[in-house]
């Protein structure tokens, strides 16, 4: 489920509002959708930095980054193609490609369902997906054993708000063995709390532009 959806609604059956067998009050799950909406909005707005800012912030970003994650042959680590402001980190998704590590791009498929994750190189023909999203036309298709998801928020629990699809949420629960899950973002996107649902899936680490790295 996301956000827009918790928002349209009840019907008489709440069977819309389980979520992995757990029941979910309507009233509040609209609160909850209004509330991130309202955030989602405000964090994105943030992200208009100057050029000078933003390129120092995600320099730092990925120096984290590359503390964090030792790319090598057998890891293979899922990215993003940044929209909407995210931080670039396409260079790092080079240095490790070519340190050996294979890199993925995440594919959306139909609504409701979860992300696939396309092999990706750099030069590789790229095509325009859902959302006009850039990914890899060709590539073959992976289970990642690390994943790098772009933060709109976080909270103190390390819980991600998200662009509001539930993508990521509804990908990473099938996974197995579970990915080390690692959020990026700019500095300030932290909250209090998101207040977690029950298909809300938390980070394992953070990584801000600030240099702020938070683990479970």
């Amino acid at each position: 489920m996301d956000d827009e959806d918790a928002d349209r609604g009840s019907e008489p059956c709440f069977a819309h509002l389980l979520v992995d067998g757990h029941p979910v009050d309507p009233e509040t799950a609209r609160d909850v959708a209004r509330f991130r909406r309202a955030e989602r909005a405000r964090l994105i707005s943030a992200r208009a930095l100057s050029s000078v800012d933003r390129r120092h912030a995600t320099a730092t970003l990925i120096d984290e980054l590359r503390k964090a994650v030792r790319p090598r042959p057998g890891v293979t680590v899922a990215a993003y193609w940044p929209i909407r402001g995210e931080p670039d980190i396409r260079p790092w998704m080079i240095s490790a490609h070519e340190a050996g590590a294979k890199v993925l791009l995440p594919v959306v498929g139909e609504p409701e369902s979860a992300l696939e994750f396309r092999v990706w190189t750099p030069g590789c023909r790229m095509v325009r997906g859902v959302w006009n999203i850039h990914v890899p036309a060709d590539g073959a298709v992976c289970v990642p054993n690390v994943v790098i998801v772009p933060l709109v928020g976080v909270d103190e629990d390390l819980y991600r708000l998200g662009n509001g699809g539930g993508y990521y949420d509804r990908t990473l629960t099938w996974i197995d063995p579970h990915p080390r899950c690692i959020g990026v973002g700019f500095a300030g996107c932290l909250l209090a709390t998101i207040y977690p649902m029950p298909w809300d899936v938390p980070m394992d680490e953070v990584i801000l532009s600030d240099g702020t790295h938070l683990k479970r």
